[in-house]
């Protein structure tokens, strides 16, 4: 009997390093093909001598320039909302919760819209004129007010369900109504943008790794790696929420404000990424779901394996969207869309799914 369990928990610990290796191949791939592939012409052999900073300046330019902060930026952004989408679910208790919950991703559009058709692209400053916007319009400040507006909004509905006890369904239902609140925002200020700001604000939330940085990058990769350390500092405390709110208040956990903390920590993950990249979808859904299925519910697993595994979506969907169209690179919300709608629709119909929607 001994040895029985024994060879099963060799079996079950054999099957996490597995899993774990083959997300970190995957990864390891994935940022290798985004950094050989794109709309230039370079071989695969520049682009890897380039890379070590050997073959002609325009070759090292276009690798260490454009596709290493792209690639560095598809790996953290990945990783970071494939883990907040781990944790909301976890907290709510609702497989269908992702970073979009909160309505996050729609307050931050609103926020960069504000900051395009109105003080860069529309009325306010700079008129009609195209010039006076690519000379004017500032990227970091337009991210900067999809941040504020993303943070406001979180704690706009983090207040509103504490006045209901925390409840996860209020935490859900006031994310859909807040968030279409942002939409209906987002939909009067383009109405009224002029030709410019509306160009500029819808190529903006089509999700672009392209405009990443070096500091957006080291940006966004000191969110995410913060979060990371504080969620896994918490693993026990996930565990424990998982088999009843009772369970965890036995062992100390105050519920209600670990929630609060914990969504307001995801989210703001969520806020960073989304507001230098624009809106990337399903990620956090399709992530938290993959490795669940391979590894359990023990989050000191399903946690560095969320990572991996958004960070490795990510960025196999970048070598996608710049396969699929030679020459040019299809914005990357678009490709994870077209991977993310046909699973959340198996989510919803399927039988577990249904039952707990």
């Amino acid at each position: 009997m001994a040895e029985s369990k024994e060879r099963q928990t060799l079996s079950i610990r054999a099957k996490r390093i597995l899993v774990l290796s083959c997300l970190s191949l995957l990864l390891l791939l994935g940022f290798f093909l985004c950094l050989m592939l794109g709309s230039s012409s370079l071989s695969f052999g520049d682009s890897f001598l380039a890379l070590f900073g050997v073959g002609t300046e325009n070759a090292i330019r276009i690798v260490t320039k454009i596709r290493l902060p792209e690639a560095l930026a598809a790996l953290i952004a990945g990783a970071g909302l494939s883990l907040s989408g781990l944790i909301m679910q976890t907290v709510l208790g609702n497989i269908m919760a992702s970073p979009s919950t909160l309505g996050v991703s729609n307050a931050a559009v609103f926020g960069a819209n504000v900051s395009i058709v109105l003080f860069a692209g529309g009325y306010v400053s700079l008129g009609k004129n195209a010039d006076n916007f690519f000379s004017s319009g500032n990227p970091f400040a337009t991210s900067s007010m999809a941040f504020l507006f993303a943070f406001l909004s979180v704690l706009l509905i983090l207040c509103l369900c504490r006045i209901r006890s925390f409840n996860p369904s209020s935490v859900v239902l006031s994310g859909v109504a807040i968030g279409a609140i942002w939409t209906a925002g987002t939909t009067v200020l383009q109405f009224y943008a002029t030709d410019v700001g509306l160009s500029a604000a819808v190529v903006w939330n089509f999700g672009d790794l392209g405009r990443a940085t070096f500091l957006t990058d080291a940006i966004m990769g000191g969110a995410v790696l913060l979060s990371a350390i504080v969620f896994f500092l918490l693993r026990y405390r996930y565990n424990a929420l998982l088999r009843g709110e009772a369970f965890a208040r036995s062992l100390g956990v105050k519920v209600g404000a670990f929630r609060f903390i914990s969504l307001l920590l995801s989210s703001l993950v969520t806020a960073v990424c989304v507001s230098y990249l624009g809106v990337i979808g399903f990620v956090g859904i399709i992530c938290p779901h993959i490795v669940r299925k391979l590894l359990g519910e023990n989050h000191s697993h399903l946690i560095p394996a969320s990572l991996l595994c958004g960070a490795s979506l990510l960025l196999l969907s970048n070598v996608f969207a710049k396969a699929i169209a030679p020459g040019n690179s299809l914005p990357i919300g678009a490709v994870t869309s077209l991977l993310g709608a046909p699973f959340f629709l198996y989510l919803i119909f399927s039988e577990k799914g249904a039952s707990r929607c």
